[in-house]
């Protein structure tokens, strides 16, 4: 499964619809920690496809989203379940810590 990129429009059916977790990895173009967080995103994708939905919300582009969970720094990633908020972590992520914030999600 690729990695979605998420919108205010699309994020109702991706994102709250989702009967799987999902992480949600808020970046920008511009953001170095951010261009380094990407594969490592995008690997797990591939390790978790059907597990676990990754997707990509540029807050440059959807101000109103990272607003609306609190992205005060990036790269930021969100755990998301049921469309319930889980987990929340700040800056650039090894992907143990990922793997650890959606096991902590599933455990909740």
């Amino acid at each position: 499964m690729a990695v979605v990129t998420i919108t205010n429009d699309n994020f109702e059916e991706e994102v709250l619809a989702c009967k799987i977790p999902v992480v949600l990895d808020f970046w920008a173009e511009w953001c170095g920690p951010c261009q380094m967080q990407g594969p490592i995103i995008d690997e797990l994708s591939e390790e978790l496809e059907g597990k676990v939905k990754f997707g990509k919300v540029n807050v440059d582009e959807e101000a109103a989203l990272a607003l609306k969970y609190q992205v005060m720094s990036i790269p930021t990633l969100v755990v998301m379940h049921y469309g319930l908020f889980k987990n929340k972590s700040i800056g650039l992520q090894q992907k143990e810590n990922i793997l650890e914030m959606i096991k902590e999600c599933e455990e909740a």
